[in-house]
């Protein structure tokens, strides 16, 4: 565990994004791969969520090894050793195994003694993970924190049924933050966040048994009650609106408009409900990322693999707004405004 610093002087301070990596299984699932065994094509799916093809999990590509992988690749990128980690969180809805965490697996097998933690929140999961470490080093309680998003949504995907098995892929992406409480404004990290729930879509999207209201027995897997399942066209409705109005909570909370914000990251669950959201908040189509098309709805890892994309891609610079957010089943929404910087040799954020 690393020791935290003193505040220092002439520092900008906030928390940095230091380093990001991803994780995807080597499958890729094409429209009309599906078409073979599916009443689908390539077209139907592309007109209705504009996606065109998705990774599936196979052997050893389960949510735990997605997860250190995407974590493996994120700390080299920060040239940060696994022992100077504070805290690892996961987002997740399919974990490893029920218990112990996800997190703490990945922590166990890179290595780290610091504290570990699982959230789940769907596919609105990064954002609360997000916003939860980003608080803790914000608090000064930690001062490098590894967060990562990774499902492998096809575990409990019932393949034979068409509305849900075009729309869904597995995945993982993990960043590394570093950094404290802000010493002036400006200074990188959360700006402004949002995490709200809609309870009147607690039961649109989700997986009736497997949990203690319903163990596992032969009866529920033959009833298929494993599966996720889901009614699209009202999660579609409700998600729009939700999403349009936690948006604009945050940006008035953090006093800006959305002409301020440079990358905008939703939840890559359908590019329909993106467009709704983009002409409903006027963000412009060419600032936001999109990775909806090549890896489908991957829940928790959607947000961070967009986002380690457009890292990588260098698409947003030290000081610009990041806005992410993302919807999932509970009807759970979380949004995160976030000022991007990356830490220096020197200890400065990025010019």
């Amino acid at each position: 565990m690393s020791v935290l610093p003193a505040s220092t002087p002439g520092l900008l301070g906030g928390v940095s994004v230091a380093g990001w990596g991803t994780a995807l299984p080597a499958r890729r699932v094409t429209n009309d791969d599906l078409a073979r065994t599916l009443d689908t094509s390539d077209q139907w799916i592309v007109e209705r969520s504009g996606i065109r093809e998705r990774r599936w999990a196979g052997p050893g590509e389960t949510t735990g090894p997605l997860a250190i992988a995407a974590a493996r690749r994120a700390l080299a990128r920060a040239r940060i050793a696994p022992a100077d980690v504070d805290v690892v969180v996961v987002a997740t809805c399919t974990p490893e195994t029920p218990m112990p965490s996800t997190a703490a697996l990945v922590a166990s097998e890179l290595g780290v003694g610091a504290g570990a933690f699982d959230v789940n929140a769907a596919c609105a999961g990064f954002v609360y993970t997000l916003t939860t470490a980003s608080s803790l080093l914000q608090a000064g309680v930690a001062h490098t924190a590894l967060v990562i998003g990774a499902d492998t949504i096809t575990s409990i995907l019932d393949k034979s049924d068409r509305s849900t098995a075009v729309l869904f892929g597995d995945g993982a992406a993990a960043l590394v933050l570093t950094g404290g409480p802000a010493l002036e404004p400006g200074a990188p990290g959360l700006v402004a966040s949002d995490l709200v729930n809609d309870p009147a879509g607690f039961d649109l999207l989700g997986v009736p048994a497997g949990g203690a209201l319903l163990p596992a027995t032969a009866e529920t897997v033959a009833a298929g009650q494993h599966f996720l399942r889901m009614d699209g066209r009202e999660v579609f409705r409700r998600a729009v609106r939700a999403v349009e109005a936690s948006i604009t909570r945050t940006l008035a909370r953090a006093g800006v408009t959305a002409d301020d914000v440079a990358l905008f990251v939703p939840h890559q669950a359908n590019a329909r409900i993106v467009e709704a959201v983009l002409s409903r908040t006027g963000i412009p189509a060419a600032r936001t990322s999109s990775t909806v098309d090549r890896y489908g709805n991957t829940s928790a890892a959607s947000i961070p693999l967009a986002l380690a994309e457009a890292a990588e891609a260098a698409t947003v610079a030290s000081g610009e707004l990041v806005l992410l957010c993302g919807f999932g089943a509970g009807l759970t929404v979380g949004t995160a405004l976030w000022r991007w910087g990356t830490p220096t040799p020197s200890g400065r954020e990025a010019a």
